[in-house]
C-alpha cells in the first residue's frame, strides 16, 4: 500500500496574503492544495490521501475534495503547534487503517509540480533501500557564516537542496517520531531531520527544479511561468 501525507497546515504569513492561508490562494482558477492533491489522486500507484490542515479550514477543504471528485483522500486531521507535531498527527491517522510495512510520502501542500515520474521513483527507493528524501543539485555557491564573516566554502558539488516528497515505511517513521516525542526532541525541521538525527540512513531521490515550494510572492509568479510552460509542451509538443 503507498500512501501520500500532505501537509497543509501553515498560515503562509511569507506571501503577504491577509485573506486565505497560501495553500488555499487561487493560481488559473484552482486552489494551490488542489494542484498539488491531483498529482497523487490520478497517479495509479497512490492508494490513499491524509491532509494535515490548520483546523479553522478543514471544513473549507472538505467541500473543495468534494468539488474536485479527490476520492483518495481519506481524512483530513488537524495540525498541530509545530510542523513536527503536524506530521505525527497526520502519521497517526494514517495508523489506523495503513499497515506498518506499507509506504508513506510526506508532500508540501504548496508544492504542486511534483511529477508522475518524481511519485513512482519515491515509491521504488524506498521499496530498494528504505527512507529517501527527493533533492536536486546545489548550482550557486554554499558559504558557512560566523556572524558577517565567512566561515568556510563548501564544495558544491557535494551539495544538494532538500524537496520533496520525503518518503518511508510508515511504521518506522511513525516510531521515530514517537521516540522523539519521549526524548523531548519535538521540533526537528522535517521528517527526514528527524530519521537521520535517530541513526536512519536517507538515500536520495533525484527531482526536478520545477519542483517549486510557493512560499513568497515570487514563488508565486515562478508557478505562472512554469504552468503557461508545461501547458504550451501539451499543446505545442515542445
Amino acid at each position: 500500500m503507498n500512501n501520500v501525507l500532505i501537509f497543509a497546515g501553515g498560515a503562509g504569513r511569507r506571501m503577504n496574503s491577509r485573506s486565505k492561508p497560501k495553500q488555499f490562494l487561487k493560481l488559473y482558477g484552482k486552489e494551490i492544495i488542489i494542484h498539488t492533491l491531483e498529482n497523487f489522486q490520478n497517479h495509479p500507484e497512490v492508494d490513499n490521501i491524509v491532509v494535515v490542515c490548520i483546523k479553522g479550514w478543514i471544513n473549507y477543504l472538505q467541500r473543495l475534495l468534494a468539488q474536485y471528485g479527490m476520492d483518495k483522500v481519506r481524512i483530513i486531521v488537524a495540525g498541530g503547534k509545530t510542523g513536527q507535531e503536524s506530521i505525527y498527527n497526520g502519521l497517526c491517522a494514517l495508523s489506523d487503517f495503513a499497515p506498518e510495512d506499507s509506504i508513506v510520502l510526506v508532500h508540501d501542500g504548496v508544492r504542486p509540480f511534483v511529477t508522475d515520474t518524481l511519485i513512482s521513483d519515491c515509491i521504488k527507493s524506498v521499496k530498494k533501500n528504505g527512507s529517501a528524501i527527493t533533492v536536486t543539485p546545489a548550482i550557486e555557491t554554499i558559504v558557512e557564516l560566523n556572524g558577517k564573516k565567512v566561515e568556510s566554502i563548501t564544495d558544491r558539488s557535494k551539495c544538494y537542496h532538500a524537496k520533496a516528497p520525503q518518503c518511508f515505511y510508515l511504521g518506522e517513521l511513525l516510531a521515530t517520531h514517537k521516540k522523539a516525542i519521549k526524548d523531548g526532541n519535538t521540533d526537528m525541521i522535517d521528517s527526514a531531520s528527524l530519521m537521520k538525527h535517530y541513526g536512519h540512513d536517507l538515500y536520495v531521490v533525484p527531482g526536478s527544479t520545477d519542483n517549486i515550494k510557493i512560499t513568497t510572492p515570487s514563488d508565486f509568479y515562478t508557478f505562472r511561468a512554469l504552468y503557461d510552460a508545461r501547458e504550451n509542451q501539451q499543446i505545442f509538443g515542445l
